[in-house]
């Protein structure tokens, strides 16, 4: 009775110091950004992704990753939840080849596909991972008012049919998915 009790008092110990410890040590995915500037009336917004290592080292072994950016804005409530204004979505495709080292990005924004392909892995992430002064929307079209940006982004680890999607729904699609907010910007004059 007492060694039952001992072992498991043992495991639950060896566990809680599992669940507290490596997640601190695993490094994360992390968005830089996003940044906001108006020029003549155009909201531009400037974000990027930082992906750990592993993810980085999956990519350079041959593993494809999607991912997926999408750039929100949003009217600030103060007793309802915030509104949802206009968004933006960009599907990155990011494909290695460690035989002939090569890299290939493929970037759909829209009907717009752009392919592109590279000798380096850091040349690839740094094409494929950064959005630079994103045309948003005109703010002369928006209500006065408080707003921010929302990024969203998300890794797709495989694609099921949605009736075997039903049926497995323990399996994970997604690899990873990150969310940051922007800094609240005042748009026109609040009377």
């Amino acid at each position: 009775m007492i060694n039952k009790r001992w072992q498991f008092i043992f495991c639950f110990s060896i566990l809680t110091c599992c669940l507290l410890l490596f997640p601190s040590l695993s490094s994360t995915t992390e968005i830089v950004g996003p940044e906001i500037k108006t020029v003549n009336n155009e909201l531009y917004v400037t974000a990027g992704l930082l992906l750990d290592g592993k993810q980085a080292q999956d990519l350079k072994n041959g593993i494809v990753k999607e991912i997926t950016f999408y750039i929100d804005l949003f009217r600030i409530w103060n007793m309802w939840p915030d509104e949802f204004v206009l968004g933006k979505t960009f599907v990155k495709t990011l494909r290695a080849d460690p035989v002939k080292k090569e890299y290939v990005a493929t970037s759909l924004h829209g009907m717009t596909i752009v392919e592109k392909r590279f000798n380096e892995l850091d040349s690839l992430l740094k094409w494929s991972l950064n959005i630079n002064d994103l045309k948003l929307t005109n703010i002369k079209e928006l209500e006065p008012d408080d707003y921010f940006v929302r990024i969203t982004v998300e890794s797709r680890l495989r694609r099921l049919p949605p009736v075997i999607g039903y049926l497995f729904f323990f399996v994970p699609e997604k690899e990873f998915t990150t969310v940051k907010d922007s800094s609240i910007f005042r748009v026109g004059h609040i009377k």
